[in-house]
């Protein structure tokens, strides 16, 4: 874990959660913990549950069962005095999900809108940021991640790597303490996936954020992750270290999906 260890509640944590789209189970009473600052990384096959996790985290998908808590807050429900959950209004669950950051696969940037304005618009519009307060950091975060000469370009004049690491920057802006990554270079062309997962590099070592990434990169998961979980049919298969899930899996599923993808 990047930066010093204390001893505190995890950022966050899954008890027994399912998910059910219709009659179709997506994830089985699945339980995980993330502790503050670490880096987890999510690999395992398509259609396995990992991304479906990774919305429920931030309650963009509605659990079935079970419990989701981040920074120590349920999200998406209240506890009622008689210990059953009740579903918050969506404007308080919006209220929640300010706090967790998103980076999706196809960077959903507004067209219409400049890379500065990208960055600076969920401060200004969801926490009321004044725009002189939040265009010097934003500006300071698009030349963190390589595009201090892009402030004024828009989508349209931008490359697939150069509009993710912008989605980047615009998670950074709202200072949340916990970042999600939903398979991030998996749309971007392969010469374009390095500077994408360089930038996602330099966050995990700055340290201070808690980084959950769904990735089919499994050099990024050696290189950057605390921790690595492998799913499989909507169940937590494997757990551990880099080195024991990627380098010593104990699990034939994990072996063979693991021989497929790096042969």
């Amino acid at each position: 874990m990047r930066g010093d260890d204390v001893a505190q509640e995890p950022m966050v944590e899954l008890v027994g959660v399912s998910k059910h789209f219709g009659h179709h189970q997506v994830l089985y009473d699945v339980d995980l913990t993330v502790q503050r600052g670490e880096t987890l990384c999510v690999i395992g096959p398509s259609g396995s549950g990992k991304s479906t996790m990774l919305r429920c985290i931030n309650h963009l998908e509605v659990i079935s069962a079970g419990q989701v808590r981040v920074d120590g807050n349920l999200i998406g429900y209240r506890l009622r005095p008689d210990g059953r959950l009740h579903e918050l209004h969506h404007r308080r669950a919006a209220e929640q999900r300010l706090g967790i950051g998103m980076v999706f696969q196809h960077f959903n940037l507004f067209p219409h809108m400049t890379a500065l304005e990208n960055v600076t618009l969920g401060p200004i519009k969801a926490k009321g940021v004044k725009r002189s307060v939040i265009e010097p950091y934003a500006c300071e975060l698009l030349q963190r991640v390589g595009l201090g000469d892009k402030f004024d370009a828009y989508p349209s004049q931008l490359s697939g790597g150069q509009q993710q690491r912008v989605a980047i920057a615009r998670a950074m802006a709202m200072r949340p303490p916990l970042i999600l990554f939903d398979e991030p270079t998996s749309a971007l062309d392969p010469e374009l996936v390095g500077e994408v997962l360089d930038v996602m590099k330099d966050l995990a070592r700055t340290g201070g954020i808690t980084l959950i990434v769904v990735t089919h990169e499994m050099g990024f998961a050696r290189e950057v992750a605390d921790r690595v979980i492998f799913m499989d049919a909507g169940r937590i298969i494997e757990d551990g270290t880099p080195a024991e899930v990627l380098g010593n899996p104990q699990h034939e599923r994990t072996r063979a999906f693991l021989a497929a993808v790096l042969h």
